[in-house]
């Protein structure tokens, strides 16, 4: 399912921020239902940080690798997830001056298509030892044979769907629940606070979306009388919203990014479907808000990612590097990103030593507790609903 460094790219994530007056993803006001918003968690004191004890020795021209969209689909997620990479880098360099790690950028365009030559080149990129990425779960399917063979570790802090790791790869882990968490979290959100009987569930054509409303169809149930596709860069959606208002549901779950998701809640906003919309993390994204233009006011956000407000330190330090706060997946970046730095400093100078030292890794990060399954699943898999307040995205509780 997400701008500095890249100078355009900076200037409109700049742009955004002000828009927004910097509070995207902060938390405050009221949850629906109209208690208080849930409070988020502080840092943990025993949090590992990419700086680790200054003491880390490796080569010169040691790197790790971000593959994911920078300029493709859906780019605001994967700039996210890279910014906070390279903060990870840019703090572990300082405090390391013996070990000198470079991140290599790959931009995939964010499709399974685009996603080959790009990925393919940090595979033949003898001084990646590892990756960040890749964000989506189309693409991670692509390219995840190939990443294999190489014995190139392969962490991505954002792609959710669960049959990722039911390919027999042993590269392959992923820094966040996936859509098998996710899913019945969601169908318990709407049945229990929302009490909806009648649900349409809508999804995309990605092997995200689908995975995810496969997840949440099952999880509700009878209660999800009414299923609807949608294709990927689709922008008009009268076909869809005569569905809708035929189906008259208590609660729409929409599977799939903040690219079609925003035109989609404009044009059912404006037809007077005023039905409670919920999203997943491929739409927690300030653009969603942006691009719907006052539309996406009340709309609900579902992630298994965790709220950062409660990070000060790194969240002032990325917005000080990057001029806008983190946003969805960031923090997740910033975690993978850390252990994979965390196993150079401890002498993992190949591709080899790196994969067994995340293999065997545990430890506290910021969001988490970082621990795999011998298949890539985490042990520890929280999963948070936000909301859409005015032209903010807050923090709304902690669904599972």
């Amino acid at each position: 399912m997400i701008r500095r460094r890249l100078a355009a790219a900076g200037a409109l994530a700049a742009a955004v921020a002000l828009v927004l007056s910097g509070c995207a993803n902060q938390g405050g006001g009221e949850q629906q239902g109209g208690g208080p918003a849930a409070g988020a968690p502080s840092q943990p004191t025993n949090a590992v940080l990419p700086a680790g004890n200054g003491q880390g020795r490796c080569a010169p021209g040691t790197s790790i690798g971000y593959a994911g969209t920078i300029a493709g689909q859906n780019a605001a997620l994967g700039i996210a997830i890279v910014n906070a990479a390279q903060l990870a880098v840019d703090q572990h360099n300082a405090a390391n001056p013996n070990c000198q790690v470079t991140l290599v950028r790959a931009d995939t365009g964010g499709t399974p298509d685009t996603a080959v030559g790009p990925t393919t080149g940090l595979i033949n990129n003898p001084a990646v030892l590892g990756i960040v990425g890749l964000p989506f779960s189309g693409e991670s399917r692509a390219m995840g044979p190939a990443l294999n063979a190489a014995g190139l570790v392969n962490i991505t802090p954002s792609a959710t769907n669960p049959g990722l790791t039911q390919n027999g790869w042993t590269n392959f882990f992923r820094g966040l629940g996936n859509d098998a968490v996710q899913g019945p979290a969601v169908a318990g959100y709407i049945q229990n606070r929302l009490n909806a009987q009648n649900v349409c569930v809508i999804k995309d054509d990605s092997d995200y979306g689908i995975g995810l409303a496969g997840t949440v169809t099952q999880a509700l149930g009878p209660r999800a009388s009414c299923q609807i596709d949608v294709k990927t860069n689709q922008r008009e959606f009268s076909a869809i919203i005569g569905q809708v208002q035929q189906a008259n549901p208590q609660a729409i779950f929409y599977a799939g990014y903040y690219q079609e998701a925003a035109p989609l809640i404009q044009q059912l906003r404006d037809a007077g479907v005023q039905t409670t919309f919920i999203g997943p993390d491929g739409v927690k994204d300030e653009q969603y808000v942006v691009n719907a233009a006052g539309s996406a006011d009340g709309s609900l956000l579902s992630c298994p990612c965790v709220p950062q407000e409660g990070f000060t330190d790194f969240s002032n330090a990325y917005r000080q590097a990057f001029g806008v706060a983190p946003q969805t997946y960031s923090a997740e970046s910033y975690d993978v990103t850390t252990i994979l730095l965390q196993g150079i400093d401890q002498g993992a100078a190949d591709r080899a030593a790196l994969l067994n030292f995340v293999r065997g890794y545990s430890g506290q990060g910021l969001t988490k507790q970082f621990q795999w399954s011998p298949t890539g699943e985490l042990t520890s898999t929280p999963v948070w609903m936000y909301r859409v307040q005015g032209n903010q995205i807050v923090t709304d509780t902690q669904i599972g």
